[in-house]
């Protein structure tokens, strides 16, 4: 089943050209550790959810790019092509001259409305191609105007044009130091939009992925290509083909479908991240080994203490006692800022894959308690190794790690609203007050949601 891609607005361009970038080159790397024939069944199936052929050979992007101006589009489609690898499609791009100006209220209420039907006919025209659509990826930021305003906007009209197919955003959590002066508004108007006409938020917190450039990958001066390759390899050791079931070794058709029934059993609860470990630099992998056992030991704290990558784990965060009461689970919680889930779903890619003991992801003490572990947790495994790592893993959770960024993203919202600072800028785009109070009651309600897991 495939998989169409929109790519909105600078961000979600950019990101887009390297999440493709190394889907590619995984599926033609030659250390897959795994052997001839089943390399080949892997590249088959990377390619029907991602690509389609051309006529010489090169293989082109199921993905529609859209951005109000020409620039970011134009380097993107000429670095696809440059590669020699793989390509966009020739009629699979639309852009303008003019920007959103960083305000949500123009991208969704002018741009949208305004270049509707001729960014939907692309998207449809990319749909056709595929024998079987297993739904949509979109990839955008919240902190802009085009991919946020824009996004909300396209993403609410897929869910009315297809509403029987998946929906998956993938947003960019802005800095937390900012840099957009209303950041902060555009963050929660997309937010809100997104949490009822998309099906799963795949959140990428950009101070998180910069302190994995900084302190894993140990390069120095960070690039915004830095940030959007640890990203692209986060997303493709995700979206990967992986094994259907345990011992078989056909591989799974819909990963989206799949994902989104184990990770998302209630509408109230979309919020997924992703963790990785390993991940470091070339240089540094020469000299490491790994065990299934090491890795899976530190995955696991990093979700139940919520940190986003191996160094710097808080290692007295504990699970609480299965046996306390209630109210003695939630004071802990607190205390201890334990990371409770709802699910979580582990990725293993690599040597003895079949090896790995996950039996510390099963404790219903990582849980809520209104879904056994049975369902809460699944695990999905190849042989075939990912990228140049010979054991990595992968973690996709549902789980409280965004209270915190989103209670403070809100809380800066409100104090900006209650000045009424810059409101004039979105009222006279037909946001009005009234929509910006709906969207800080959706997401006080997600906040309060997640914290009473």
């Amino acid at each position: 089943m495939s998989i169409v891609t929109v790519q909105l607005g600078q961000c979600g361009n950019q990101i887009g050209f390297e999440v493709f970038d190394a889907l590619y080159s995984d599926s033609h790397c030659p250390q897959g550790l795994c052997s001839k024939r089943e390399n080949e069944v892997y590249q088959a199936s990377c390619k029907e959810r991602f690509f389609s052929e051309e006529e010489n050979g090169v293989p082109i992007a199921r993905a529609v790019l859209v951005d109000m101006e020409p620039k970011v589009i134009n380097q993107t489609l000429s670095k696809a092509a440059q590669s020699g690898r793989w390509k966009y499609g020739q009629h699979s791009c639309f852009c303008q001259k003019q920007g959103s100006g960083n305000n949500w209220a123009y991208g969704y209420s002018v741009h949208g409305p305004r270049h509707e039907e001729s960014i939907m006919n692309l998207i449809q025209n990319e749909v056709e191609k595929c024998d079987c659509l297993s739904g949509f990826f979109i990839i955008m930021s919240m902190a802009g105007g085009t991919g946020s305003g824009l996004g909300a906007f396209i993403t609410q009209n897929l869910q009315d044009h297809y509403s029987n197919s998946l929906k998956m955003n993938q947003i960019i959590w802005p800095y937390g130091t900012g840099e957009v002066i209303v950041q902060n508004y555009n963050s929660i108007l997309t937010l809100s939009h997104l949490y009822r006409s998309s099906d799963a938020l795949l959140v990428h917190e950009n101070d998180a992925v910069h302190k994995i450039c900084a302190k894993l990958m140990n390069i120095k001066q960070i690039s915004f290509s830095d940030i959007n390759q640890v990203l692209a390899h986060q997303l493709g050791s995700v979206f990967q083909p992986t094994y259907s079931m345990e011992g078989s070794y056909h591989y799974r058709r819909n990963p989206l479908g799949e994902l989104m029934e184990n990770l998302v059993p209630h509408p109230e609860f979309k919020m997924l991240g992703i963790r990785n470990i390993p991940q470091m630099s070339e240089n540094s992998l020469a000299y490491s080994t790994f065990t299934w056992a090491g890795l899976l030991k530190h995955l696991r704290q990093m979700l139940i203490s919520n940190s986003k990558m191996e160094e710097g784990i808080d290692w007295q965060v504990r699970p609480p006692l299965s046996g306390l009461p209630t109210l003695g689970k939630v004071s802990l919680n607190r205390e201890l800022h334990f990371n409770t889930s709802i699910a979580n779903l582990v990725i293993l890619r690599g040597k003895d894959v079949h090896s790995a003991d996950l039996g510390g992801f099963k404790d219903p003490a990582l849980y809520t308690s209104w879904l056994a572990p049975v369902n809460a947790f699944n695990v999905w495994k190849t042989q075939r190794a990912f990228s140049k790592y010979e054991k990595s893993a992968a973690l996709v959770s549902n789980s409280q790690f965004l209270l915190k960024p989103l209670d403070t993203i809100v809380g800066k919202a409100w104090n900006m609203f209650a000045s009424k600072a810059y409101i004039h800028q979105y009222t006279k785009f037909g946001i009005e007050e009234e929509d910006f109070l709906d969207s800080f009651t959706l997401l006080e309600q997600v906040v309060a949601s997640y914290c009473n897991l």
